[in-house]
């Protein structure tokens, strides 16, 4: 379980095509101080296991293997070497609760259809699939790449929120540009909801 506050980004330093999965392996400064092979990290919002943990000089290396089902459902298809990208370790039963309940369990990918800066913050628009858009509730929180956002407008095919300078700053946001694609996961409570609904019918 994840909070959707991002601690830092990583860098993609190698991507290993296989023929049954796809070997990661990313640059970590503070997620790779203490986690331990086996442990969990969110890399854009999707929760992978470390499997090994290397030192390429004064860097740390951590790697992930990922299932070509991971690979295709999530934005990280697109990452090349040198791509950002916002990592966040688990939740800790004793930590502060700053965004909301993430499970690293991306439900699907969004459009970038509108990125542009108003004022000091930045505006940005992303379309989602009908089945994922049902979750999106004004004032809702949703993950994008991981970062838990707060939704400032829900339109048909699309919803919209607003980026402030320090989000922008600290995320892989930052590359991202008009046709971008995004890994969402929408509020898990409303798919709760959802659920114990239809079981009443």
């Amino acid at each position: 379980m994840f909070t959707g506050i991002v601690e830092e980004t990583g860098i993609v330093k190698q991507i290993k095509q296989g023929d049954k999965s796809i070997e990661l392996a990313i640059t970590a400064e503070l997620c790779a101080q203490d986690i331990q092979v086996g442990a969990s990290l969110a890399i854009n919002g999707c929760c992978l296991t470390l499997v090994r943990k290397t030192e390429q000089g004064a860097q740390n290396l951590l790697w992930f293997d990922l299932l070509r089902e991971t690979w295709v459902r999530t934005n990280l298809q697109y990452a090349k070497e040198g791509s950002l990208v916002n990592l966040e370790r688990p939740l800790r039963a004793n930590a502060e609760m700053g965004g909301h309940f993430v499970t690293g369990h991306i439900d699907n990918l969004g459009k970038i259809i509108k990125w542009e800066r108003t004022g000091q913050d930045w505006l940005l628009d992303i379309e989602a699939p009908a089945e994922l858009m049902k979750y999106i509730v004004f004032k809702g929180s949703v993950s994008v790449d991981g970062i838990s956002l707060t939704v400032a407008a829900v339109e048909e095919g699309f919803f919209r929120i607003w980026i402030i300078p320090h989000t922008m700053e600290v995320t892989a946001l930052k590359e991202r540009t008009v046709g971008s694609y995004v890994n969402l996961e929408a509020d898990i409570l409303g798919k709760y909801v959802e659920k114990f609904v239809s079981l009443r019918k």
